[in-house]
């Protein structure tokens, strides 16, 4: 997974900041909190923008005070930090890819990629020429029973000739 959250000029980025589930805030290294809307609205807003992202703002007066202000926010009046709708997901995706056995699965899916690729490109098998269910699984049957007699002949060493 890729996480484009750095900023690349030497500041904070967004794994700086803790996310704090059950206040809905991330705690800055500065130790103040930024919070989705730092005032109470008369009609109450859900603070998702179009694109499915909240952005969580910190005070103006707690920034402007902090001893990381150069560090964190050295071109705005106060930092930002945007989390999507779906970052819990993303949080369990990230703490699953970082087990063994995802490790395991990435290598025994790629074998199974790389098997499918081989099936597409070299053996032309782009699309299934044969109708229905039944038509399907005998043409990509003979496709896979090519494949292993292809890998068999790779193991199996050819037997010498006899000389006469």
């Amino acid at each position: 997974m890729f996480d484009k959250s750095a900023w690349g000029d030497g500041s904070f980025e967004r794994a700086d900041f803790t996310y704090d589930p059950e206040d809905d805030s991330y705690l800055c290294p500065g130790g103040n909190r930024l919070r989705r809307s730092n005032r109470n609205f008369s009609k109450p807003r859900t603070g998702i923008d179009k694109d499915g992202s909240i952005r969580y703002r910190e005070r103006q007066q707690d920034c402007q005070i902090c001893v990381h202000r150069q560090r964190c926010t050295p071109n705005m009046p106060t930092r930002k930090v945007t989390r999507s709708i779906h970052e819990a997901a993303r949080d369990v995706a990230r703490d699953i890819a970082t087990t063994d056995a995802y490790l395991v699965s990435r290598r025994q899916r790629k074998k199974v990629e790389m098997l499918f690729a081989h099936l597409k490109r070299i053996l032309k098998m782009d699309r299934l020429r044969l109708r229905g269910p039944n038509g399907a699984k005998d043409e990509f049957h003979l496709a896979a029973a090519t494949q292993n007699l292809r890998i068999m002949a790779k193991i199996i060493p050819m037997p010498k000739p006899a000389l006469a």
